[in-house]
């Protein structure tokens, strides 16, 4: 992304200095897991800025990791979405539409911690316990099935994506004989070769199932989450909606977590050795894994009240874009933070977000990555990308960072 020298003197302040003309969105060439290089030199100048959103808003751009942190845990700052003005060109004419029936993502307190409440106490101990055996068992199946394919498959087609969307069948209480349908909606709606039509059909469909999975499950409550929460007051098109946002919510990030983290890994042969060599570092990996990649890269608030912050007044109905993917390279924060170390002490990293809207699944996404990642290395000791690392198709434009596809391939026995 060009941008023009600055004529500013050093004395003027970033908060009066020209906006940044946008949010910097290339990546640089050849470097598939860095943040846009743009972003570094900005956080270096100054953590908050101002920057122009693709509708002529001016707002702010913050990249520093304490900076980012504080607006995450700060509550005069909103989540609505018909509040924010979107930091990327594509967003509906008159702005964003309030968030659907269930979206967590896209509401405040109250009604966010209603719904906060009751869903945070069905991600119990004993249930991530029951899930991760579940885990364990659809992660060999897929690998079983890999081998028997031989080498030379598409990582995110047979392992990465298959495994989060059963485990979200598992969460919710689809049954067995539904699954498949299930999962084919799923994938179709993250799928770029997809249709408009085909999207539609499939969340039409996912919509229709879901508000019927619901009303069995009130007619018969069942041991998972969907069934817990047809004792709770959520209407039954609220749980629908829940179940939809937790499909949304919990599918497209871990599937790209396995993959994206898999070319990391397979990128960084010593860092891959590491893990295959001592399945105890996995829960270490997974940390640094979400800090490096951080494909939740961005998040947008929207100022209730003038804020004052790094010595910037932030005004009301300003619009703030976070970069999780700049705050968690943030050097202050994370010595040499563009090395992919899986023995740095990663926690505390902005991957799952922070503050009331931190991620509600972070605790099965991490079971799903500590559990599948190693068993994959150590299942194909010899795994390797099966195309050239610049031939692996990225995902540049979407909200969710990764790969469209990861070829891999090994040697058969």
């Amino acid at each position: 992304m060009h941008h023009e020298p600055s004529t500013h003197s050093p004395e003027q302040t970033a908060g009066e200095a020209a906006p940044v003309p946008g949010l910097p969105t290339t990546r640089p060439t050849g470097c598939p897991f860095d943040p846009p290089a743009e972003l570094a030199r900005l956080r270096e100048e100054r953590p908050l800025r101002r920057m122009t959103y693709p509708d002529g808003h001016v707002g702010w751009l913050a990249t520093g990791y304490a900076t980012v942190r504080a607006i995450f845990a700060d509550p005069r700052f909103s989540s609505r979405y018909e509040l924010l003005h979107f930091p990327l060109p594509g967003a509906p004419e008159g702005g964003l539409p309030p968030a659907p029936v269930g979206d967590l993502t896209g509401i405040d307190a109250p009604e966010h911690t209603r719904y906060r409440k009751l869903l945070a106490g069905k991600f119990t101990v004993r249930r991530m316990r029951e899930l991760t055996r579940r885990v364990e068992q659809i992660t060999t199946e897929h690998l079983d099935a890999m081998e028997r394919q031989g080498p030379t498959v598409d990582l995110v087609e047979a392992f990465a994506q298959p495994v989060p969307a059963l485990m979200i069948c598992e969460l919710l209480g689809v049954p067995s004989a539904e699954r498949e349908t299930f999962q084919r909606w799923a994938t179709t709606l993250t799928d770029r070769s997809s249709s408009d039509e085909e999207r539609y059909a499939a969340m039409t469909g996912l919509q229709e199932y879901l508000y019927a999975l619901v009303l069995a499950k009130r007619a018969e409550p069942t041991d998972d989450l969907l069934g817990d929460l047809t004792g709770s007051d959520l209407t039954d098109e609220e749980l629908a909606g829940v179940g939809a946002f937790l499909l949304g919510a919990g599918l497209d990030t871990t599937a790209n977590m396995i993959a994206h983290g898999t070319f990391a890994l397979l990128s960084n042969p010593d860092q891959c050795a590491a893990l295959r060599d001592d399945p105890g570092l996995a829960d270490q990996a997974v940390e640094e894994l979400m800090r490096y990649l951080t494909i939740a890269h961005t998040g947008v608030k929207s100022a209730l009240e003038d804020v004052e912050l790094d010595g910037l007044l932030i005004k009301a109905g300003e619009t703030v874009t976070l970069s999780m993917e700049a705050a968690n390279r943030d050097p202050q924060r994370f010595p040499d933070p563009d090395t992919l170390d899986l023995r740095r002490k990663a926690t505390g990293h902005l991957g799952f977000g922070h503050g009331i809207h931190q991620c509600l699944g972070q605790q099965l996404a991490r079971v799903e990555m500590r559990v599948a990642l190693p068993a994959l290395l150590t299942r194909f000791p010899t795994l390797r990308l099966a195309v050239p690392p610049e031939e692996v198709p990225l995902r540049t434009h979407a909200n969710v960072y990764g790969v469209h596809a990861l070829p891999v391939t090994w040697d058969a026995e």
